[in-house]
């Protein structure tokens, strides 16, 4: 049996709430999948994605969204008891035991909440569009609690130092220049954006202060991590002949 290895988030969260991250390690995919792929949209080996997502912990609750980049949360609970129904979201919410709300990232910024009581959990898939179009604002708002009494954990992304985006992506977000650097390097007009700072300052102004994670980076942590912009650059620099890869899960769940 594959021996998978998880993170699990450094925070204040009640007993009765569970979350992790998965690493890309200790699974059944080939590569480039290797090894332990939770994606069946990316080529993959069907019936091996099927066998690591069966190594999950409470992998009989969980229930995968069809990720498309939109600020659109659901309620799990009303909408996964629909039978084999394909749900269009990029954040999702739970106030039932067991229940896991789940998201899966290759260098977006996977955000879990938890309320200080233990009573509603929720997964949020950010990538820059997602949070350009305030995915995590509505999934805020569309939880049954109060935003000051929630906590979050930011988990593995891409990081600043490694994202880097045209000056079209900066104008999105003109409120946040502290999150853009320069390239310097670059002879076009290129910056580094950094995802967990504006998810950081978008939770603050919802009044949401205790944040955290944030301190991983898909790209660099090859040995961890699947990371679409890494295989993309190996690709484009002939490393490899193609330019797809796995995604790791976040999720949380409650007990």
């Amino acid at each position: 049996m594959p021996q998978q290895e998880y993170i699990q988030p450094d925070w204040p969260a009640p007993k009765n709430v569970r979350a992790f991250t998965s690493c890309r390690g200790g699974g059944f995919s080939l590569p480039p999948y290797d090894s332990f792929n939770l994606a069946q949209h990316v080529g993959d080996d069907q019936n091996l994605v099927k066998k690591n997502r069966q190594l999950l912990p409470n992998y009989q609750n969980f229930i995968w969204l069809n990720q498309t980049h939109s600020n659109i949360c659901i309620d799990l609970d009303v909408s996964g008891n629909v039978a084999d129904t394909v749900l269009q979201a990029d954040a999702c919410f739970s106030i039932r035991k067991n229940q896991v709300c789940a998201v899966m990232t290759a260098d977006c910024l996977p955000v879990l909440f938890c309320d200080k009581q233990g009573t509603c959990v929720a997964a949020v898939h950010a990538g820059w569009r997602g949070l350009a179009d305030g995915v995590i604002e509505n999934t805020v708002s569309e939880m049954p609690v109060n935003s000051k009494s929630l906590i979050a954990w930011m988990g593995p992304a891409i990081s600043q130092q490694y994202f880097e985006v045209g000056k079209e992506i900066k104008e999105t977000f003109i409120d946040f220049p502290q999150a853009f650097r320069h390239n310097n390097q670059s002879t076009d007009e290129k910056y580094f954006a950094d995802l967990y700072a504006i998810a950081k300052q978008k939770m603050l102004a919802l009044g949401i202060t205790q944040i955290f994670g944030g301190e991983y980076c898909t790209y660099q942590q090859a040995d961890l991590f699947f990371s679409h912009r890494r295989i993309t650059h190996q690709a484009s620099n002939g490393e490899t002949s193609i330019a797809t890869t796995g995604r790791i899960v976040s999720a949380i769940y409650l007990t």
